[in-house]
């Protein structure tokens, strides 16, 4: 099986960002941004163009690889299905956390995730604003890597104690009871909280300075799927709260990653209450 060219795949993803991304940050026109399903599920033009590039890019570089973006499942929502079975796919965010990225915070990134017949093979969680990203491909080590070539292993926090931990819990994307009892479920621990941004969050998880990630009651592959590899293969764990592992393809359930096994058994006990 050939291997997956993720230099190629970050150099489209950094492109698209010079040239769609960062010169609209902080310059949106209000007509720039639209409503999808509610007042905080945002699309901008940044998203369609930087997923548009993207997709042109790969599509002239790495021809075998469709691109399946959230922007254009959106639009076709038959590729959420595709997205599990095809042969060869990125997934790809083309802007994670837009809801801070329409209102000038720093806090987004880009995420893609390369899959072969449903299983994730490889990702790339890429922050514009510092031009670096973590590559990571199954069956090797999660990379830190800059613009200017420099490159360190990640490995998932060792912290075992929990009033020191942090972890994100997405508390406004569950019904309301359940967001009460994920809230006092987190007061266990010591700082929950949520950057409404999945790729920072992977990404503070997989260099040790976060413990725990949960997903909404609706895992977007787009959200999750490069950033548990990155967590599980710098040394975490990814699985539903059932105790079933991570399928892309599952379109409902609670994904729990967190830096090891003994700590996915103590969050995924206190977050119980989100299985009811």
């Amino acid at each position: 099986m050939a291997p997956v060219p993720l230099d190629l795949l970050t150099g489209a993803m950094r492109q698209a960002a010079r040239a769609a991304i960062l010169p609209r940050f902080r310059r949106l026109a209000p007509g720039d941004i639209a409503e999808k399903t509610g007042f905080a599920d945002l699309v901008t033009l940044a998203d369609t163009e930087a997923e548009a590039l993207v997709t042109a890019m790969l599509a002239r570089d790495w021809p075998e690889a469709v691109v399946m973006g959230e922007e254009g499942t959106s639009a076709d929502p038959a590729l959420r299905d595709a997205m599990a079975v095809a042969a060869l796919a990125v997934i790809l965010d083309p802007v994670d956390g837009t809801w801070n990225f329409a209102r000038g915070l720093g806090v987004f990134g880009m995420l893609a995730a390369v899959v072969r017949q449903g299983q994730v093979a490889a990702g790339v969680l890429y922050d514009p604003l510092g031009d670096d990203w973590i590559a990571v491909s199954e069956g090797g080590p999660a990379v830190m890597c800059d613009g200017q070539g420099a490159q360190r292993v990640l490995r998932t926090s060792a912290e075992a104690d929990p009033a020191r931990m942090t972890g994100y819990f997405p508390a406004a994307l569950f019904p309301a009871a359940q967001q009460r009892a994920g809230l006092l479920a987190g007061m266990g621990f010591g700082r929950v909280t949520t950057l409404r941004c999945s790729c920072h969050e992977y990404r503070l998880m997989a260099q040790g300075l976060a413990e725990f990630v949960l997903s909404g009651p609706e895992p977007h592959p787009w959200d999750h799927a490069a950033g548990a590899l990155a967590a599980t293969q710098a040394g975490g764990v990814a699985r539903f709260l059932d105790g079933t592992p991570y399928d892309l393809a599952r379109r409902e359930g609670v994904l729990l990653t967190a830096s090891s096994e003994a700590v996915w058994q103590q969050v995924a006990a206190a977050y119980s209450c989100l299985l009811d």
